[in-house]
C-alpha cells in the first residue's frame, strides 16, 4: 500500500513541477504588487494583499488550465470550481494576515509567504481532482 502510494506520488512530479514553477510565478506576481501597494500606494497589508491577488488568481488560473494541467473542459466550470477553492483560500489568507500582522505585529510579507507556503500543498490536488478534472466522455448511442 504505502509503496503504491509513493508510486503514485512520484508519478506527479512532472506535473507538480509545473504546478510550482506557475505558482512561484505567481507569488512573484502577487508579492511584488502587495509591496508596491503597500509601500509606495499606501494601502493597509491588508487592502494591499486583497488587491494584489486578484492580479495573481487570473494569472494562476490560466497558466494552470493550459499549461501545468492540460485542460481543454469547459472554462465556466472550471471558474466556478476555481472561484469556490479560491473562496476558502482568500479567506485563510486574510485571516492569517489578520491575526498574525494585525493582532500580533508579524512582518506582512512573512505571513503573506506562510500562507502560500502552506496552500501550496492542498492546491495542487484540488486542481487536479477538482478544478481541472477531466469530464467524464459522453456515451453516443
Amino acid at each position: 500500500m504505502f509503496l503504491r502510494v509513493l508510486k503514485y506520488f512520484w508519478s506527479l512530479k512532472r506535473q507538480f513541477a509545473k504546478y510550482f514553477v506557475v505558482g512561484l510565478s505567481g507569488v512573484g506576481i502577487d508579492f511584488v504588487l502587495m509591496i508596491l501597494f503597500k509601500e509606495y500606494v499606501g494601502f493597509k497589508p491588508i487592502l494591499a494583499t486583497a488587491v494584489s491577488q486578484v492580479f495573481s488568481i487570473a494569472f494562476i488560473f490560466l497558466a494552470n488550465k493550459y499549461w501545468s494541467f492540460v485542460s481543454r473542459q469547459q472554462t465556466k466550470k472550471q471558474i466556478f470550481r476555481y472561484s469556490i477553492v479560491l473562496f476558502f483560500d482568500y479567506g485563510y489568507t486574510i485571516a492569517m494576515m489578520y491575526f498574525f500582522n494585525s493582532l500580533w505585529g508579524y512582518d506582512y510579507r512573512l505571513v503573506r509567504l506562510g500562507a502560500v507556503a502552506i496552500m501550496v500543498t492542498w492546491n495542487f490536488f484540488l486542481y487536479k481532482y477538482f478544478v481541472y478534472r477531466k469530464e467524464k466522455e459522453a456515451i453516443v448511442v
